[in-house]
């Protein structure tokens, strides 16, 4: 093997699966068939519009699509996503912007972490942390495993846009095409009361599919941003955190002296 671990893509590409599942919760089919709008579509046709509120008389359904298209629209946003899938949990973070530019760290349960940067020129570069490339190399000689982690154990390596494996982690920063599984069915939102979140006022909305429930919190002061998804009851519970709205990205190429000397790596 060569002395550059390729973690596999599933770990990497783990922060859009979650993304994904939270968007199929509420009612999105964009990330893949037969989602639907499932048992859904009659709590559509039963829900009574109120004159009251933030909204006024707008329907769930409404006040969902208000939020997704303002969430869209943002100059920029971090996501925080924590899911509990089939073969483990996921954590990750990302700072996305417009402009190309993000940073942040996916994390795969007991099995490590890799941090992201992506410049506004659209290049990218990765760190793993000192657990993920154990497992990447467990199994190999212990020269290979000590000649792996001497040249990648704190170091940043520019990530190759032909590497399948490493353009999974990336395309996480892609914000219009994360926000687009957004962007299809959202019948059956219910509205629900108002509450306040991390300081923020704002409006529950409901979903449910089966056992799973899904809850959206939608900012009602400023901007209709999505603030937080919510899933329970069902196999992959979790949560999406939506914060730093139009906040600045930083996201700059790393040091010289903190990347990989690839020529090591032959």
């Amino acid at each position: 093997m060569p002395l550059t671990p390729r973690p596999r893509s599933r770990r990497l590409a783990l922060a859009a699966g979650a993304l994904c599942t939270a968007a199929l919760a509420l009612g999105a089919t964009a990330c893949g068939p037969g989602s639907g709008s499932g048992s859904g579509s009659g709590a559509a046709a039963k829900e009574t519009p109120k004159a009251t509120g933030p909204f006024g008389d707008m329907t769930g359904t409404a006040i969902a699509d208000k939020a997704f298209a303002a969430t869209r629209d943002a100059g920029s946003l971090t996501m925080d996503v924590s899911m509990h899938l089939s073969d483990g949990r996921v954590k990750a973070k990302i700072s996305t912007d417009h402009e190309g530019r993000c940073a942040g760290t996916v994390q795969d349960g007991g099995a490590g972490a890799a941090d992201l940067i992506r410049t506004a020129g659209r290049t990218s570069y990765v760190r793993f942390d000192e657990r993920l490339i154990k497992e990447q190399v467990k199994g190999e000689s212990a020269d290979v495993q000590a000649a792996v982690m001497k040249e990648l154990k704190g170091r940043w390596m520019k990530v190759d846009p032909k590497d399948p494996d490493l353009k999974d982690m990336v395309e996480v920063c892609e914000l219009r095409q994360v926000l687009a599984d957004f962007e299809t069915s959202t019948a059956g939102t219910v509205k629900g009361g108002e509450t306040t979140l991390d300081g923020r006022k704002a409006l529950m909305l409901t979903q449910r599919d089966g056992a799973e429930k899904s809850t959206a919190y939608v900012a009602t002061e400023g901007k209709p941003y999505l603030l937080k998804i919510t899933v329970t009851g069902g196999k992959e519970p979790g949560s999406l955190t939506f914060s730093d709205y139009d906040k600045p990205v930083k996201a700059e190429a790393p040091a010289k002296k903190d990347m990989v000397d690839e020529a090591a790596l032959g």
